[in-house]
């Protein structure tokens, strides 16, 4: 089922299946992604093709900074025929949300997006509303501009379970590209091949691929060493080794196991643990790279023997 969605969101996005693979990854382990990259490589397409091939309702969050947190959360309105005041529901209340540039609203409206994105559910005036059940937000970024952008504080970069980026794409991949283009759509020919149920389902036998006892302190080890680091100020937190386990078990499951091996932590860290780092100041001096320090960690980090027979 993963491959049919991974092959629908293809003939949209071209040459970049780890890519799509990583997204489909958080989005089997009940997470949310952060797309940071230039403009124009395709991070809003890939997310409006990945909810169509998954057959999620989908709504797109414009983020400018006059945007307000009940232009997401949505608001009460008063209805004359009844003298009442109705809930109308904003953008939030869709299955996948595409929060687009997300660092150009002001942080009061980017903490809009902290309690939905953790608790599944928005509060209004005091009254709780819970949000569609699966509810992932693929949120983008442009990491070149910094005139009118607002940096992503800490704790809700947090709340992303992977951080990624496009590229640009290969000569042969971009002619392909200029191949493809006719006066139709591309995403117009993306058929959806699952609906939410059986999504809902497929997190649920994620969830029951097996990580032996030696692979939890293997997490806990990398993500110890980063913490420990001398070039860190602040590490990655407990959330943080839970996010890396359940992506190591999406991975493992969408490569056809039923076990977690070493190499899916260690190909999945750097995607996970990077942006819940900060760095300290002489470090980000020297130019030290998040993803450096990752490697460094899986590096100096003894790999656990672990036998799956049977």
């Amino acid at each position: 089922m993963a491959e049919r969605v991974i092959d629908q969101v293809e003939t949209v996005i071209v040459g970049k299946r780890n890519v799509v693979e990583l997204a489909l990854v958080a989005v089997l382990s009940g997470g949310h992604v952060l797309i940071e990259d230039i403009p124009g490589v395709g991070k809003t397409t890939l997310a409006k093709s990945l909810a169509k091939a998954l057959g999620c309702s989908f709504k797109r969050i414009q983020f400018t900074p006059d945007l307000l947190p009940s232009d997401i959360t949505g608001t009460f309105v008063f209805n004359q025929k009844l003298t009442t005041f109705e809930f109308h529901e904003g953008p939030v209340f869709a299955s996948i949300v595409l929060a687009d540039e997300i660092n150009r609203a002001t942080p009061k409206t980017q903490s809009a997006l902290l309690e939905a994105m953790e608790e599944k559910q928005i509060t209004v005036d005091g009254v709780t509303r819970q949000l569609p059940s699966p509810f992932f937000v693929i949120a983008t970024e442009n990491d070149i501009e910094a005139q009118g952008t607002y940096a992503l504080p800490e704790a809700q970069l947090d709340r992303f379970m992977i951080r990624l980026s496009m590229g640009y794409p290969s000569k042969v991949d971009e002619a392909s590209i200029l191949s493809r283009q006719t006066k139709s759509s591309r995403l117009s020919s993306v058929v959806s091949v699952l609906n939410q149920g059986d999504l809902v389902e497929l997190q649920q036998l994620v969830r029951e691929i097996y990580v032996d006892r030696k692979l939890h302190s293997y997490i806990v080890d990398i993500v110890t060493y980063i913490r420990e680091h001398a070039s860190v100020v602040l590490g990655p937190s407990p959330r943080a080794s839970l996010t890396l386990m359940w992506c190591s078990q999406s991975y493992a499951a969408l490569h056809g196991r039923t076990y977690v091996l070493p190499d899916d932590i260690r190909l999945m860290a750097p995607y996970v643990l990077c942006h819940r780092i900060v760095l300290r100041a002489e470090a980000r001096i020297k130019s030290i790279s998040l993803d450096s320090i990752v490697r460094e960690a899986i590096a100096n980090t003894t790999v656990p023997v672990v036998d799956h027979a049977g």
